[in-house]
């Protein structure tokens, strides 16, 4: 199984899955229809499904253009809104392609239908992979916009913090530098906090991803994964698992906004394809 990490838009990123013995893949939020179908051509592989996280545009907008082009393309994922979607899948749902197994792992609260990907190979040495969307980030998790800090909690602890803690995590988008930079003021005494900041740093000024972390580092630096050590309990002021994360959250929608966001004109404008010509340029 091979991952291929494809940045697009402004910080997102889609997955490329390759099942090397058939040269079978299936796309993780699969944004941008032009990119994803040159690096399908420059692997020489078949693009057999799409697997969408959620409905958001800049995961999902690229769905109807590559039913369109790739007849017979299945499109997975668990909410209606899902562009072009072929497959509704449940939690605990299990789909094979070839040698790769995936779990489908329910998890809202940034959307109502957000769903993960756990995928691996029987007999395989090398590490399980988790596409976690926008629900788990490298050093963050992703904002509340349809659920609770009682929704994220169980996804965080119950659903992908239980999973085996080699798993590689890739997430939807490259936010890291941002992440760590609130877990330094949530924990300024944090060692590895401090030195994967400077790494993340560094990959970021020579334009290289961040992903994949571990699910065993994610554990070391990631505050949102982390509300039950005295730090994180110090710094909210809270000591309920729940509310020391629904205060986390709250700070870090505060904290170091950009300065610069899209106006809801450009939204709209993203959402119904004006910038498609631009965009797929790169």
């Amino acid at each position: 199984m091979k991952v291929k990490v494809i940045s697009v838009l402004e910080d997102n990123y889609m997955y490329l899955v390759i099942e090397e013995s058939t040269r079978d893949a299936v796309a993780v939020d699969a944004a941008v229809p032009k990119r994803l179908l040159e690096i399908v051509r420059k692997e020489d592989v078949v693009l057999r499904a799409i697997l969408t996280t959620h409905h958001h545009w800049d995961h999902a907008r690229g769905n109807e253009e590559l039913a369109r082009l790739c007849p017979g393309l299945r499109v997975y994922g668990a909410d209606e809104r899902i562009e072009a979607l072929t497959h509704k899948v449940t939690h605990d749902q299990e789909l094979t392609f070839g040698a790769i197994r995936v779990r489908c792992l329910f998890t809202p609260c940034h959307t109502s239908g957000h769903m993960c990907y756990f995928m691996w190979e029987d007999g395989c040495p090398d590490a399980p992979a988790l596409f976690s969307g926008d629900t788990l980030f490298v050093g963050g998790c992703g904002k509340f916009f349809e659920g609770t800090a009682e929704q994220m909690y169980t996804n965080l602890t119950q659903i992908l913090g239980t999973l085996p803690k080699e798993t590689k995590v890739f997430c939807g988008h490259e936010c890291t530098v941002r992440n760590l930079k609130f877990a330094l003021k949530v924990e300024p005494e944090n060692e590895i906090v401090k030195k994967k900041l400077a790494w993340a740093k560094q990959r970021d000024d020579e334009d290289l991803p961040t992903v994949p972390s571990t699910l065993q580092e994610e554990f070391l630096y990631n505050p949102f994964l982390r509300v039950t050590e005295e730090p994180l309990q110090k710094f909210t002021g809270k000591t309920d698992p729940v509310e020391v994360l629904r205060t986390l959250r709250t700070e870090k929608d505060n904290f170091k906004k950009p300065k610069e966001r899209p106006n809801p004109q450009a939204m709209l404008a993203f959402d119904w394809g004006l910038f498609s010509p631009f965009l797929e340029k790169k």
